[in-house]
């Protein structure tokens, strides 16, 4: 039996990272009053959803008061439903909301079909107000950012015992 949540109305959606740069874990949160549903994701997942969001949000007027970064950080404790499969996002003109919708991976097998004879998808939706989707934005690039530094040659992350980089002899 798949997950179902659907936020309306939420009272923060963020992204966290747990573990040591270089193993962390990455995981969306959406939260009102007492519910919340937690998401695995990846990290290039978290920042192609800023991304997108980011590109949606510059078409639109600025939100008109500042986020409150306290409630960006992930609820404890962090237990995801599923792990993050496809995205879909778009913004809804009649409510001024930006509509997030997270799905579950499903396994596939080498011709890419479903190894479950009726794979049904987890299944979060969530609505952000625009300083909401900001307050992600800024969030989640601050998350990424935080792991291991980039090799100004190779751009591949270095451990904190260094890297042998591709592009040096």
């Amino acid at each position: 039996m798949s997950v179902y949540f659907d936020f309306d109305e939420v009272d923060a959606f963020t992204v966290g990272a747990l573990g040591e740069p270089g193993a962390r874990a990455f995981y969306l949160q959406a939260r009102r009053g007492t519910q919340r549903v937690t998401v695995k994701c990846e990290k290039q997942q978290a920042s192609a959803i800023s991304d997108y969001l980011r590109r949606v949000l510059n078409d639109l007027p600025a939100p008109t008061e500042k986020p409150i970064a306290a409630a960006m950080e992930l609820a404890t404790p962090v237990e995801a439903v599923f792990v993050l499969g496809p995205v879909g996002l778009g913004y809804d003109r009649s409510t001024d909301m930006v509509l997030v919708q997270l799905e579950e991976v499903i396994a596939v097998d080498e011709e890419g079909e479903a190894l479950d004879e009726d794979p049904d998808r987890g299944h979060v939706r969530v609505f952000l107000t625009r300083n909401q989707a900001h307050a992600f934005c800024n969030h989640a690039e601050a998350i990424v950012a935080a792991g291991r530094p980039a090799c100004i040659w190779c751009a591949n992350p270095i451990n904190p015992d260094g890297h042998l980089c591709v592009r040096m002899n």
